[in-house]
């Protein structure tokens, strides 16, 4: 095998974690962690987490002042809702009725209606 040239192969890139709290960059050994509620989060593919946060901090201190901000937001089921119907409708399979929504978030008719309500009366002014 003589002339051949060996290529290195580049590194594979080390996994951070954030600090929600500061923004230091952490091995994930070397964070804390923990769920807080919150009526925004629902993430793709995480439903059992529905109205939970992962939170991330580089120690202690911080890990308790994120859960001090979250515990004095307010949990409002219609966000949550609004997060879940959101979730679906960016799903790239398009809903083209009430009772398609409802089947894939779980919701009643009622509750797509109060949480679209909660969305609208939550947009931003328009310029």
């Amino acid at each position: 095998m003589r002339g051949r040239k060996r290529h290195a192969r580049a590194a594979e890139p080390l996994p951070l974690d954030l600090c929600d709290l500061c923004g230091v960059t952490l091995p994930p050994e070397r964070t804390v962690s923990t769920y807080v509620p919150d009526s925004s989060a629902a993430l793709p593919g995480r439903d059992a987490y529905d109205g939970l946060r992962l939170l991330t901090a580089c120690c202690e201190q911080h890990l308790t002042a994120l859960r001090e901000q979250y515990r004095a937001r307010p949990f409002v089921q219609e966000e949550l809702w609004a997060a879940k119907i959101e979730r679906e409708l960016n799903a790239g399979t398009p809903v083209l009725t009430m009772t398609q929504l409802g089947c894939r978030t779980g919701l009643h008719e009622p509750e797509i209606r109060r949480a679209i309500a909660w969305h609208n009366a939550h947009l931003p002014p328009r310029p």
